[in-house]
Formats: C-alpha cells, structure tokens, sequence
C-alpha cells in the first residue's frame, strides 16, 4: 500500500533535521520503500511518497523523526485504484 507522509519540521529542530539528515541521508525503515521524496525551498517541510506492506513499518518512521517533525501521514490511491472505487461507488446507484 502506498502512504502520503507530510512532514513539518519543529520550529527549535532546524540544526538537529539537518544533521540526522546529513549523518543517516533519511534513509527509511526495513519494510517501507521510498518512492519520492521533495523538499520544500526556505522551510523544513515537504512531502514523500513511500509503500509498506505493514502499517508497523509506517509507525517506525513517524517515530523514527517524531522527536523533531510532525508528520501527516495517510493512505494513497493511484488514478486506477480511485477510478475503480467510483466506479462501483456510482453501480451501486450513488451520486
């Protein structure tokens, strides 16, 4: 399953971001694969694409940032598989 992580940075974390992420290059956790990740310009925010099979994978890389980001994380749906769900949304006789 693919995830949207939303990430802010802590408005005290700005040296210790950029050091863990210098020091570990923001790897992620065994189980979740990094699809994309865009950092946003003049901020300590931005935005990854990740996939897991195991929402405890997901869990270890909220906590494994929690201490200096929030994080917004929440389920994807390709255009297919949101297609699919209108789809038979809309058999089933909903508008």
């Amino acid at each position: 399953m693919k995830f949207i992580v939303l990430w802010n940075g802590l408005p005290t974390a700005e040296g210790s971001v950029i050091e863990r992420f210098m020091k570990t290059g923001g790897q992620v956790p065994d189980g979740v694969k990094l699809l994309g990740r865009w950092h946003a310009i003049g901020g300590l925010r931005g935005v990854a694409i990740v996939e897991a099979d195991d929402t405890r994978a997901i869990a270890a890389l909220a906590l494994g940032w929690g201490d200096l980001l929030t994080m917004d994380i929440s389920p994807a749906l390709t255009d297919e598989d949101l297609g699919a769900a209108l789809g038979k949304h809309m058999a089933a006789g909903n508008k």
